[in-house]
């Protein structure tokens, strides 16, 4: 008998209009897969980008809230831990979708074992331009300063932030993009926890050392070649188990 899925961590599908292979894939995750769990874990970068909870208004975003809301009601537990791409989700978004907001870095206890779940950007601690960016957008005072901008604006100005991210991209590493040893050991000892479960670096992986274990979630992409995507699960005997598309155990 297969063991009860209790909880199911997700990140960077990078949702959006123009992607409608991707979204397809995530409604009918939402209902095939994470109606039947427990949990439902959105680790950042949902979507592609979020301008502010006043864009409900568009009909895609409208349909995403929709669909976690569904989840919701059915009685999954629904939680949004944001990412670099939509950190701005507020409690408007939380009400519509019906899910809980997460401070960062969050402690879930899942069948008796305790995780850590992040998003990742954090810990990219190389990246010494993006952390100060970073630090900028995460203060309340830009924050409240950028949404009291019309939405209008608000968007015209994130597109050429993510041109300029496209750019800087193209001048990096991938090592300087990358988690860092040292970011990681800290949030370990930080939490008191020897598992995380993280996204943002598209590197999906499981990497061990010292009986620590990191968790990194693939990003999504099915409008384009290569297709990749899929999830982690946590079952009700604590097993960690790295999941593609299908379904099937990588």
């Amino acid at each position: 008998m297969t063991a009860r899925t209790l909880a199911l961590f997700i990140s960077d599908l990078h949702l959006q209009a123009s992607h409608p292979r991707t979204a397809e894939a995530f409604f009918r995750f939402l209902a095939e897969r994470a109606a039947h769990a427990e949990r439902l874990y959105l680790l950042g970068d949902i979507f592609e980008y979020w301008a502010g909870d006043d864009d409900l208004d568009d009909p895609f975003n409208r349909s995403v809230a929709t669909a976690l809301r569904r989840v919701s009601d059915g009685g999954t537990a629904v939680y949004w831990l944001g990412g670099n791409r939509d950190f701005l989700v507020g409690t408007g978004f939380a009400d519509a979708a019906g899910l809980t907001l997460l401070p960062e870095p969050h402690v879930a206890t899942i069948a008796g074992r305790q995780v850590v779940l992040v998003h990742g950007d954090a810990q990219c601690t190389d990246d010494v331009k993006y952390m100060a960016f970073r630090a900028q957008v995460r203060d309340p005072a830009w924050q409240s300063q950028f949404l009291a901008m019309p939405l209008a604006q608000r968007k015209a100005i994130i597109a050429g932030l993510r041109e300029g991210s496209r750019a800087a991209h193209g001048e990096k590493s991938y090592e300087i993009m990358d988690v860092t040893p040292a970011a990681v050991a800290a949030l370990h000892a930080d939490t008191d926890t020897d598992v995380i479960i993280h996204g943002h670096t598209h590197r999906p992986a499981l990497h061990e050392a010292g009986g620590q274990r990191r968790y990194v979630l693939p990003d999504w992409e099915l409008d384009a070649d290569p297709i990749r995507g899929g999830w982690i699960a946590i079952d009700e005997d604590g097993r960690i188990l790295r999941c593609d598309l299908d379904g099937r155990t990588i």
